[in-house]
């Protein structure tokens, strides 16, 4: 049984989203963002705006203001009309003029104080003019005295914070958010730090969370003046803000004030202003849509050896990168190697350790010479549909600045060159698939295990079967339950057909001693044989998710020829688990789980006709409104450091208005409030009280 928490078809559409909207790979329809959020605030942003604003964050960063102010004036008038961001840029660019050194800068130095700066200072918010008399200190203080009044004005930190104001409001005015993915990910590893944190443990991915997302953030974008007097917002609204992007109780009242009182457009202004990296971010991704056939691998890349940073070649971690999750404890262990293992120590390494290690090792002889001739035209049959698939694969772009799309006439040009370039692939690949696991090289392999992944996608049970055992005789002895599916799409395709006989051969063959050696697959097996009693020609369709069983199949038999998962599932694996125990711990739902499709992320894809029994728990879980009440387990509660006297008392009802006012007078997190309040009988007045007195 696939023990992965997540859900691979969603990720597959949030990877391609990404990609699509980021203008990673060659491909000319557009992002599918808006389909993929129900929520109708969640737009997709646009490539050329987001392209805008790197440009304007690189030009501010390099202390090119002029020309930062040229694209503002040609892309977003809006900014430079606003004279509290225009006294900014102004006051910015006097300092740039002063940092030349020169004797000769100094005269456009004045000038520009009297032609622009002194004016904006009159009209732009209250403390613009002290602000201005401030910076004029820097005629006599010299850049470098660190111990001078303007030493934070000279400082190169300035230009990123001035930057960073101005993503922030052009990505809300020009509603250029980051794709749904970017968001997605940047919340969860950011909750997944927080939840490592208050528990004390140590993360599995810390080797990965701390390179990719950074430790700085955009600041906030200014609310108008005029919303400084906007109605008073639901402090649900405040607190769940607050803790979902870590904000004080302010901030996220100013965070609403900015987005008119929008939760989820203010959401998404806090989530854009933390930072990924970006490079990084990227080659996760490629490896990820290479690992599952997404988009062409490329022979050169694979066969190229690293140089320089590995994160510029997207080798992150050590060859086994598998992750063992104790869920009663909320700890991890990595099974070979540390998780803290330094990525500098993988300089040098062949990128293809991280899709075709190998194997010779730890296989058995698997060589199947001899064969006849009719395996090889079956061989030759399957691996069609293996070169059709590699045919759709797009080819990864990389990340360009020019503003204009690849056109129509690259693209096709591609895309036919993908074509025969798969083909060739696919034809000798058939040759070398019956000599065995051992002699086949990196790519073949690679190419291998998209290949059963595409034929059990299909439903080709009986092809994966033979492929598989005449490549690994030993594969499915290890791996009875994938045995077992594969046996149960047989079984379901025959009761399709109306061959009962067929079909009661297949359960009587395999499927029955197969539950008989597992007592856990009997109840799956009564569930397949119930299908005999209502035939059905779309029976495999609606009572086996096959890409759930394909992706299965991928995982194991790619491990088996030394080809680990992506490094990005390894994020998502852990980020979705601390994200459930995290809001475990705060009893409540997710409110924006949702709206970047952490919920579809979680959605159990594992074969519903395998599923094991697994205990689920049962928790009262509640949504965020005004009459919510929350059931605070004394048991749950020590288990996150309770005392054991709560364990014996009997459970409190808190209601909703007493938590809340609870972490806004104590400025607590949730857990905590609810913690306090069951200690006191629910009772609020009590609890302040007793803080206080």
């Amino acid at each position: 049984m696939d023990s992965s928490p997540v859900n691979w078809e969603a990720l597959d559409a949030l990877i391609i989203d990404f990609a699509k909207s980021e203008n990673l790979i060659e491909d000319s329809s557009p992002p599918s963002s808006p389909s993929l959020s129900s929520s109708p605030s969640l737009s997709s942003s646009s490539y050329h705006s987001r392209l805008i604003i790197r440009q304007i964050r690189r030009s501010l960063e390099a202390g090119d203001v002029d020309a930062a102010i040229d694209l503002f004036r040609a892309h977003a008038p809006f900014v430079l009309e606003d004279h509290r961001l225009l006294f900014r840029l102004q006051k910015q660019k006097f300092i740039e003029l002063l940092r030349k050194g020169t004797t000769e800068d100094r005269g456009p130095a004045i000038d520009y104080l009297r032609t622009f700066l002194a004016p904006c200072a009159l009209n732009a918010y209250p403390e613009a003019y002290e602000e201005f008399k401030h910076v004029l200190l820097a005629f006599i203080y010299d850049k470098d005295d660190q111990t001078s009044p303007v030493a934070n004005e000279w400082a190169e930190k300035r230009r990123y914070e001035i930057a960073g104001l101005m993503s922030s409001v052009l990505r809300a005015h020009l509603h250029a958010y980051n794709p749904i993915f970017s968001m997605t990910l940047r919340y969860l590893i950011s909750i997944h730090k927080g939840f490592c944190f208050r528990q004390g443990i140590l993360s599995p991915i810390s080797d990965l969370t701390e390179r990719l997302l950074l430790e700085e953030r955009d600041p906030p974008a200014i609310p108008q003046e005029s919303l400084y007097e906007a109605q008073p917002f639901d402090e649900v609204d405040i607190q769940a803000l607050a803790h979902a992007v870590e904000l004080t109780r302010q901030g996220a009242i100013d965070s609403l004030r900015f987005a008119k009182g929008d939760l989820f457009q203010a959401f998404q202004n806090e989530i854009c202003r933390m930072r990924l990296d970006a490079a990084m971010l990227d080659e996760l991704v490629r490896e990820y849509c290479i690992y599952r056939g997404i988009v062409e691998s490329g022979v050169q890349t694979l066969s190229e050896p690293l140089k320089g940073n590995p994160l510029e070649s997207g080798c992150y971690s050590t060859q086994d990168s598998s992750l063992d999750v104790d869920y009663s404890s909320a700890k991890w262990s990595n099974s070979e190697t540390s998780a803290t293992t330094d990525m500098s120590s993988m300089r040098g390494t062949d990128v293809e350790l991280r899709y075709a290690s190998d194997p010779a090792n730890n296989l058995e002889d698997c060589s199947t010479s001899g064969s006849h001739q009719s395996e090889n035209l079956r061989l030759l049959r399957n691996r069609s549909h293996v070169a059709c698939e590699r045919s759709k694969r797009k080819r990864w772009r990389g990340r360009h600045d020019e503003l204009d799309h690849i056109s129509d006439i690259h693209f096709n040009r591609c895309s036919k060159q993908e074509v025969s370039t798969a083909m060739q692939v696919a034809s000798a690949t058939i040759s070398k698939a019956q000599q065995g696991v051992e002699n086949i090289n990196g790519e073949e392999k690679y190419e291998i295990v998209l290949g059963m992944k595409e034929l059990a996608s299909r439903g080709m049970a009986a092809e994966v079967l033979e492929e598989i055992n005449a490549l690994d005789p030993n594969f499915f002895a290890q791996n009875p339950v994938l045995l077992f599916q594969l046996k149960q799409v047989e079984f379901l395709k025959l009761v399709g057909l109306g061959d009962h006989s067929g079909a009661l051969k297949v359960a009587c063959s395999h499927l029955g001693p197969l539950a008989a050696s597992d007592p856990n697959l009997l109840k799956p097996l009564k569930e397949t044989l119930l299908s005999l009693l209502r035939p059905n020609e779309d029976a495999l369709v609606t009572g086996l998710p096959l890409h759930a069983l394909a992706t299965s199949l991928q995982v194991a038999f790619g491990k088996r020829l030394g080809i680990e998962e992506p490094q990005l599932v390894r994020i998502m694996k852990a980020t979705l688990y601390t994200h459930t125990e995290w809001f475990k711990l705060q009893m409540c739902k997710d409110r924006f789980e949702s709206l970047l499709r952490i919920d579809s992320l979680k959605e159990n894809s594992t074969p519903v006709l395998t599923s094991l029994a697994s205990s689920k728990s049962n928790t009262e879980s509640c949504n965020l409104g005004s009459s919510q009440v929350t059931i605070s387990s004394t048991t749950r509660l020590s288990d996150d450091g309770g005392s054991p006297n709560q364990a014996s008392s009997r459970d409190v009802i808190c209601d909703e208005n007493a938590i809340l006012k609870v972490m806004e007078f104590l400025a607590l997190p949730r857990a905590d409030a609810i913690h306090l309040l069951a200690q006191y009988n629910g009772n609020a007045e009590t609890v302040i009280q007793q803080i206080f007195a």
